[in-house]
């Protein structure tokens, strides 16, 4: 990689919005609402709107028994896991709005369940949130089904319930690998846990298996984090995405608890980037963009070869150009030329819920000018 100069560093070296969209989410108002969302799924319905696109789900879970300091996502730390309960009966009422509004039945051909933590519903909570979605949608044979495992929680059995219900891809919050980094972040799991479930996984036949990683994080050096790679390369995952640590204590209070004389500089940064760039790629990862790598046979890079290759609000994806429903709270959507996103506190959600209303509080009609640049 080309040496960066100090100058550039000291100009460029600002955190920005993860870039899922375009426009991106900070460029949502509030002046869209429930009812331009309504009409966007009725033209869908109708096919009045643009044209009919594949449908992908986006489940949002809040849940996490435990507080990372990094995490920018929205979450609620609890160890009551009778709050799932509650939240699934509300999930089933915005999903029973969504079909009132663009039938039953339509054809799933991509699921993803995020937060938080997924793997915070008990296996009979996964079960229901499952037949929920079944009831009102049909899960394409062939379809991408993934959800996000916290390693600190699952076993091989859980995982076996997963790969019962229906899911064949896993992604694996791992981080760092490195203890100190660990503690800095208050996220322990050791590498032999995450060596374990992986190896489970495959053994339960899941087609894809991805590991997150964030360089950026307190106590991190390219040295650390040369040894987080190598053990990566040695996991061998499907699936790689590297993300840099966005550090805004200001907008986000769990961020507050890292200690900033801890972070590593742009240089270092820069420096674990590149290092990352040259191991995967002598270990004969494909780079398929921006912050994902693929193994050669893996779909991601099968089809960026053919020219395939799609990205939405879930990342990269061999599904071609989905309208995605978000569902739960702070959930986004697109649909046709909207995008959406649901209230971000559970009160509001909820209260949406209770009047019989979807729960959307902002999101953007695209222009004809957003719709060619996208």
């Amino acid at each position: 990689m080309t040496a960066v100069s100090p100058e550039l560093l000291r100009r460029f070296d600002v955190p920005g919005p993860r870039y899922t969209s375009y426009p991106t989410a900070d460029r949502f108002v509030e002046a869209f609402g429930q009812d331009d969302y309504v009409l966007a799924l009725e033209q869908r319905r109708a096919g009045t709107g643009a044209k009919a696109l594949p449908l992908s789900l986006y489940v949002h879970i809040p849940f996490c028994e435990s507080l990372c300091y990094y995490c920018a996502c929205n979450k609620i730390i609890t160890k009551h896991h009778d709050r799932a309960d509650v939240y699934l009966r509300y999930l089933s009422r915005e999903i029973d709005l969504h079909t009132a509004h663009c039938g039953t039945g339509q054809v799933v051909s991509q699921l993803h369940l995020g937060g938080g933590s997924p793997t915070f519903l008990s296996d009979d909570g996964l079960r229901e949130l499952m037949a929920m979605l079944k009831r009102s949608f049909t899960l394409a044979p062939g379809g991408e089904y993934s959800i996000e495992v916290d390693p600190r929680t699952v076993d091989a059995s859980r995982l076996a319930v997963l790969a019962e219900l229906g899911f064949n891809r896993l992604s694996f919050g791992v981080q760092d690998f490195d203890p100190e980094v660990q503690k800095a972040v208050h996220r322990i799991q050791p590498a032999e846990q995450v060596f374990s479930l992986v190896e489970s996984a495959r053994a339960l036949g899941f087609e894809s298996i991805n590991v997150d990683l964030i360089y950026g994080l307190p106590r991190q050096t390219p040295e650390s984090f040369d040894r987080t790679l190598a053990q990566v390369v040695q996991l061998r995952p499907d699936r790689i995405a590297l993300y840099a640590y966005a550090h805004l204590p200001e907008r986000f209070k769990p961020q507050r608890r890292i200690v900033p004389a801890e972070l590593p500089m742009g240089g270092a940064k820069v420096s674990m980037l590149s290092r990352s760039l040259d191991a995967f790629m002598a270990a004969g990862y494909v780079y398929v963009g921006m912050d994902h790598f693929a193994l050669p046979d893996d779909a991601l890079a099968v089809a960026k070869r053919q020219g395939r290759l799609h990205r939405n609000f879930q990342g990269y994806s061999t599904q071609p150009d989905c309208d995605l429903i978000g569902l739960g709270v702070s959930a986004i959507g697109r649909v046709g030329a909207t995008y959406s996103q649901n209230a971000k506190t559970l009160d509001e959600y909820y209260d949406f819920l209770n009047q019989g209303r979807l729960p959307v509080v902002r999101g953007l009609a695209l222009t004809r000018d957003d719709l060619v640049r996208r």
